[in-house]
């Protein structure tokens, strides 16, 4: 639903979701719906939105998890809106995006309305519903941006991508399918690959085989030119055991911080190990990862995650919408502003 703002009108009394301190603990997030005066600065745009993200790294940062995390601030990364406040050309202009410093180190976007540099946001692909834009940000960023740094994955090459069903694990294998790659999912228990694909997934059960072996067989003994591992230390090892000659793994969470490392291994495969931390990005950053994708979307080789309405929350049920996501949740989670609330 439309907000009541006119177009060019200037500062606007926005609600946002406030977190007012850092909480002990997931089930401690306590977040207020707050009214904030907001403008936008010469560089930036003032944004309607009209959904939002909410991501592990929101909960992780209103736990303590990230120590350079600011209190109070409205949290949220990940944004779909239309521009009502800008230079000449922008006003009315459908936009989406993400940053890794929104919802941290600065305001965010859970909120009615976001100030925004201009350079950082993206046309939103014509299509795609504000819930589903809003839900391509930080996993698909942080594919982007991990198969980038490593290389990304072409015809004739292997990628395995570890914790495949998850966002990031979906929107890796979108991504190298689309550019002719051959992927390979691994999941800990007996499942398919739930995503969109463009090309033909094969999945290895992690609680049924040795992972590295399954590899090997799968790529006549070569082993995999790039393994993206959203996990860390639990499929490190093999990981590790799975690369090809000079192959990559791309890490970009863990559970353990220390994993035993084989440095002669390491260094007689001429491995490359990736690190990417979408935090450090900041939102003009991540606004060009995002263009990066554009032509993808407007194909049809990138497919937005599907977004279900049980998954769509109020702002006034941000502290449910956190609370499913603190859970493990599969499903996208989207704050959507309503003006009837």
């Amino acid at each position: 639903m439309p907000l009541a703002q006119k177009p060019g009108a200037g500062p606007v009394e926005a609600r946002c979701v406030r977190l007012l301190a850092k909480a002990a603990d997931a089930a401690s997030i306590e977040p207020v719906v707050e009214p904030h005066l907001l403008s936008r600065a010469a560089n930036e745009l003032l944004i309607e939105l009209r959904a939002s993200a909410v991501n592990p790294s929101d909960v992780k940062a209103a736990t303590g998890l990230m120590p350079y995390a600011v209190f109070p601030r409205t949290s949220g990364r990940d944004y779909a809106g239309v521009v009502i406040d800008g230079p000449e050309g922008w006003i009315g202009r459908e936009v989406f995006g993400s940053s890794g410093d929104l919802g941290i180190r600065r305001d965010g976007t859970h909120a009615t309305h976001l100030a925004v540099e201009a350079d950082a946001v993206v046309e939103k692909p014509k299509g795609l519903s504000w819930e589903e834009a809003a839900g391509i940000g930080v996993p698909f960023v942080t594919a982007m941006e991990g198969l980038r740094r490593a290389g990304i994955p072409k015809s004739g090459e292997t990628i395995v991508v570890m914790g495949v069903n998850g966002k990031v694990g979906q929107a890796a294998v979108q991504i190298a399918s689309w550019h002719g790659a051959r992927v390979i999912g691994v999941v800990r228990k007996r499942e398919a690959y739930e995503g969109h694909a463009n090309s033909a997934v094969e999945v290895i059960d992690a609680s049924a085989t040795d992972v590295a072996t399954r590899v090997r067989e799968l790529t006549g003994g070569k082993g995999a030119d790039v393994v993206f591992n959203t996990v860390g230390d639990p499929y490190f090892e093999a990981a590790h055991k799975s690369l090809a000659l000079r192959g990559r793994q791309i890490l970009i969470a863990t559970i353990e911080r220390v994993v035993p490392f084989n440095i002669l291994e390491f260094y007689r495969g001429q491995h490359t190990y990736v690190g990417i931390d979408t935090l450090g990005l900041s939102s003009v950053a991540t606004g060009a990862v995002l263009r990066e994708l554009g032509s993808g979307f407007a194909s049809g080789h990138l497919k937005p995650f599907p977004i279900k309405a049980n998954a769509i929350y109020p702002l006034r049920d941000a502290k449910a919408a956190f609370a499913a996501v603190a859970g493990s949740s599969r499903d996208r989670v989207i704050l959507r502003p309503d003006a009837a609330e």
